[in-house]
């Protein structure tokens, strides 16, 4: 049970990476403010990672292992479009996605209102794959593999990683030869591998190899780098969810020079953005995103894609981190000239999309087809501190009576984003008093 458990993650992250291969009144809805907090991957327990760099038929792909287990039980079993060459293949750097990642998370910001007397107005499949016993000729394993259909089409080792590259004629065939070879797979395999055989796709292994591994150090697996040219740009996630026990996150980042990469075979939906929240939700604003992406999902109905952001790599309004340098964005797959100006990326546009998934959801693997929408929107979360000092002109009455409604709104738009309970929301929030505010300095001093 725990290796299939373990097998999930690094297969859903390689299976979906490869085959792409009045004043104060108005609502505070431009952008800027101060950056507070963002919600990264790291809310998630089960969460997978791919960047994909693409630019007509060409694709680097990018997968991070996030894998727990003993390196030696490690293994990725991925659908391919073409034939990989050694120098098709390299390992990355994790730095690089947790910084696409951060560039791109959705962020709470918080404004202060000004004094309102001195204002007037505002507008793998996981599994063993032990050495061979030196009993065991070679030549006997090819025969054995070629009786299965089963072709080894490549085989080289990149970093810590040996790789295979197959082709299977059939999937009874390859399932048998991946189980003799100690691989693990999971009830349902073969059903789900038959459809990729039929389409033509080979088969990328990678295994670690410990030797190396031990050699250089490593305390955790480098993602993987893929680049190939091919007219399919989808994602294959149906393999992956053969042995999910549970709700997996997906979060995939696209590359592109021209704009929004949008996905063709799925509704997509952009997360809820700009809501004006209560101050409380600054110190727990992890809690609140986790729970208001699982009301929207539930709401959703089934088979929805989430979009957290989209914009042009060159800047961010607010920065929930700096923007990938033009060295960065190599790294992270760019192959295409991305711009002179400081930080690069002036013709680098991501998207970032957010899939949660079980078993019985997404029927279909990803498609997806790059566009010429530049248009910007990310998550985006705003908290309105009240002002709180010395005021006792006309205009503060005013202002806090407003206020005062503005926190109630507040209230119900955290209630309705998350499902959690108003009357609770309502008990954390500090209220403006209504006339306290309004007293005279000494007033204050005495009953």
């Amino acid at each position: 049970m725990n290796a299939l458990r373990l097998l999930l993650k690094p297969l859903l992250l390689v299976l979906v990476v490869l085959a792409s291969l009045g004043f104060l009144s108005q609502p505070a809805l431009a952008f800027c403010g101060f950056y507070v907090a963002k919600a990264d991957t790291s809310l998630y327990n089960q969460a997978s990672q791919v960047i994909i760099a693409r630019d007509g038929q060409r694709t680097v792909l990018t997968m991070a292992n996030d894998y727990q287990g003993n390196v030696k039980d490690f293994a990725l079993v991925v659908p391919v479009p073409v034939v990989l060459k050694k120098e098709q293949v390299n390992v990355g750097d994790r730095r690089i996605i947790e910084r696409l990642d951060a560039f791109s998370a959705p962020r709470l910001v918080e404004y202060f209102d000004p004094n309102p007397c001195e204002v007037n107005s505002f507008g793998g499949l996981r599994g063993n794959m032990p050495m061979p016993a030196a009993s065991v000729a070679q030549e006997n394993k090819a025969d054995r593999a070629r009786s299965l259909g089963v072709t080894i089409e490549e085989k080289f080792s990149v970093g810590e990683y040996d790789i295979l590259i197959l082709s299977a004629k059939e999937s009874n065939g390859l399932e048998t030869w991946l189980r003799e070879n100690n691989y693990r797979i999971p009830n349902g395999a073969n059903r789900v591998l038959q459809p990729y055989i039929k389409q033509g796709l080979k088969f990328f292994v990678a295994k670690v190899n410990l030797k190396e591994f031990d050699r250089q150090g490593f305390q955790a697996l480098r993602p993987l780098m893929m680049a190939y040219e091919s007219p399919r740009f989808m994602l294959p996630i149906r393999l992956g969810m053969v042995n999910a026990k549970g709700p997996q996150e997906l979060f995939i980042y696209l590359l592109s020079p021209k704009g929004t990469t949008e996905v063709t075979n799925y509704r997509t939906v952009k997360i809820p953005s700009d809501p004006e929240l209560p101050e409380f939700v600054q110190q727990e604003f992890n809690g609140f995103y986790k729970a208001m992406f699982k009301t929207a999902y539930q709401q959703s109905g089934r088979n929805v894609v989430f979009l957290e952001y989209a914009w042009n790599m060159a800047n961010c309004d607010p920065c929930s981190a700096d923007p990938l340098s033009p060295e960065e964005l190599k790294q992270a797959g760019v192959f295409w000239d991305s711009g002179n100006n400081r930080w690069g990326g002036s013709n680098v546009f991501i998207t970032r999309l957010h899939l949660r998934y079980t078993p019985d959801k997404f029927p279909a693997d990803l498609s997806f087809q790059e566009t010429n929408d530049q248009s910007l929107f990310q998550g985006r979360y705003v908290l309105r501190h009240p002002y709180r000092g010395e005021a006792s002109c006309d205009a503060a009455r005013s202002y806090r009576q407003t206020t005062r409604q503005r926190q109630e709104t507040e209230a119900q738009t955290l209630a309705h984003l998350t499902g959690w309970q108003l009357a609770d929301i309502r008990q954390r929030i500090e209220f403006l008093n209504s006339s306290e505010s309004s007293k005279p300095w000494w007033r204050k001093l005495w009953p």
